[in-house]
């Protein structure tokens, strides 16, 4: 689609929150049209096909009772809800909200139940590593079956209660369709956005705020712990834990980190604040904002790799699948070493 083609067309619904109205903002629209619809079809794919191997790993496999695995599981559910958010985005993105009121709600809730519950599980499974090498006797107990459950129905009502007000101060509104530079108004389209009545939007971006802060500080000092206690030179497994945990680390942090910052800004676009409300200005925010979106948001395809296949057990356990479905013979023998926490659980990180 060449430029002209796009100041003759309608299909890029104009957000109403920029403070100053002569500011068009045609390319960026048709760049959020354009590049993220395929990034996000990208993202579902590999999410979609990770996170369900991950899940039949789990069930058919391991030991559902160990904590360890509840929270690995729990997480592959939370990315796959998170995922199921992604195809709605990508199409309101080309060609504006028309699945109605409801629909704009209920997609909310359930992304944003996905996102939260996936931030907290990460960091949980983080908090529990911890624990298990830093203060090893403190986790005897976590292999009773009940601590599992309860632990992760707490996370789950939590990741509810804060997605709710998400959906609830939705509502499908209508937005108007800046061309060009020359024209005002082109036409009308369907937005699915926080009741501009209500100022949740603010609210709900430094709540993620919040949460990404509190999330990187745990994990960070968590992993920097870990490191810490792990750094022994007899240790053959010392390298490959390293470098897993640093890469744990700044994944999170350039996955997340940019794209916090971003809403943040865009944030004191909504507040009025000089020099963010200039034209220019604010274009540029725009722009780092959908590039950060793409790349905070592909993070759930990327935790089956970073929590599960680069462990040694799952990515046997993997092979002896596979094997039994393309050969359906005898499944290989694991000859590979493991490491064992003082409970009993097996480190699947290594």
């Amino acid at each position: 689609m060449n430029e002209s083609d796009f100041e003759t067309t309608t299909d890029y619904p104009y957000p109403d929150d920029y403070p100053d109205e002569s500011c068009q903002k045609a390319n960026v629209l048709q760049f959020r049209a354009t590049v993220t619809p395929i990034v996000f079809t990208i993202v579902v794919l590999f999410s979609c096909v990770g996170n369900i191997l991950v899940l039949w790993v789990l069930v058919k496999y391991e030991n559902l009772k160990s904590l360890t695995n509840t929270f690995l599981l729990n997480l592959a559910l939370s990315d796959l809800i998170f995922t199921f958010g992604l195809p709605f985005w990508a199409y309101y993105y080309m060609y504006g909200w028309t699945f109605g009121d409801v629909a704009c709600k209920a997609v909310n809730f359930v992304f944003y139940t996905g996102y939260y519950s996936s931030l907290i599980f990460v960091t949980v499974l983080t908090v529990h590593r911890y624990v298990a090498v830093v203060h090893p006797m403190s986790v005897l107990s976590s292999r009773k079956s009940l601590h599992c459950y309860v632990a992760s129905v707490v996370i789950w009502v939590c990741s509810l209660g804060v997605a709710f007000p998400y959906s609830h101060f939705q509502r499908v509104s209508n937005s108007s369709i800046a061309m060009n530079s020359t024209d005002n108004i082109a036409d009308v389209f369907q937005q699915c956005e926080f009741d501009q009545q209500i100022n949740w939007k603010l609210t709900g971006t430094y709540l993620q705020n919040v949460f990404f802060i509190s999330a990187f500080i745990v994990i960070s000092f968590c992993y920097a712990e870990i490191l810490w206690r792990l750094h022994r030179p007899t240790s053959h497994t010392r390298a490959r834990t390293v470098w897993l945990i640093l890469c744990i680390v700044v994944f999170f942090f350039l996955g997340w980190g940019p794209y916090n910052v971003a809403i943040f800004l865009d944030s004191l676009i909504s507040w009025g604040i000089a020099p963010f409300n200039e034209c220019e200005v604010s274009t540029s925010i725009d722009y780092m904002m959908h590039i950060s979106r793409m790349v905070a948001f592909s993070h759930c395809c990327l935790n089956p790799l970073f929590y599960v296949f680069m462990g040694i057990k799952f990515r046997n356990h993997l092979k002896k699948m596979l094997w039994t479905v393309c050969k359906k013979g005898r499944e290989p023998q694991n000859r590979h070493s493991r490491l064992i926490y003082s409970n009993g659980e097996e480190i699947s990180m290594y």
